[in-house]
């Protein structure tokens, strides 16, 4: 990647980021803090660098993101190994995170969903039962959305097709989000 590479790169990074509306973000963060003082906690699943993500944004909220403060309950559900792979072996890997939010969710809890493709099924499962349960559901996807494009409460469509610069996005949005529920608890 030579220099005009970078500097386009850097540049569309910031397109990206500058197209996601502020007054979205700060509603789905207002929303999500609200759910988290009445008890809900925070659930969230994607898969490989969506899954680190996941994660990432799952520490923020149970260790703390600037300021100290009580740990919120968050989890990210590939984490736990045995689980995933137990309901990846007996009844497949679109199954493994839709079995946890059957075990785990309940109707106060937020449920973020991460896809750049928005077509991953096992996060369309998982999603369908959160709406089902009766969570407030959030995708963070990519462009199109895919599948996902119309299964949430929060649709966050980062306008950009390469996976990079969406999760870029996304991450950013998950450490704004962070922030709101953090001052907000």
């Amino acid at each position: 990647m030579d220099i005009k590479n970078v500097e386009d790169y850097i540049k569309e990074g910031v397109e990206a980021r500058s197209s996601v509306d502020p007054k979205f973000i700060h509603e789905m963060g207002e929303d999500i803090a609200k759910r988290m003082l009445n008890g809900g906690k925070l659930i969230l699943m994607g898969n490989g660098g969506s899954a680190a993500d996941a994660q990432h944004i799952a520490a923020e909220f149970v260790c703390k993101f600037e300021k100290d403060r009580k740990p919120m309950p968050a989890l990210a559900l590939h984490a736990n190994t045995s689980s995933l792979t137990a309901i990846g072996n007996d009844y497949g890997y679109d199954y493994v995170y839709s079995r946890q939010i059957e075990a785990f969710a309940s109707k106060n809890d937020i449920v973020i969903g991460i896809s750049t493709s928005g077509n991953s099924e096992n996060v369309i499962k998982a999603i369908d039962k959160a709406n089902e349960i009766g969570c407030l559901t959030i995708i963070f996807t990519g462009r199109n959305g895919g599948k996902l494009a119309s299964k949430g409460k929060y649709i966050l469509k980062v306008n950009n097709d390469r996976t990079s610069i969406i999760q870029e996005v996304h991450i950013a949005v998950g450490h704004i989000i962070s922030k709101i529920v953090e001052d907000k608890i």
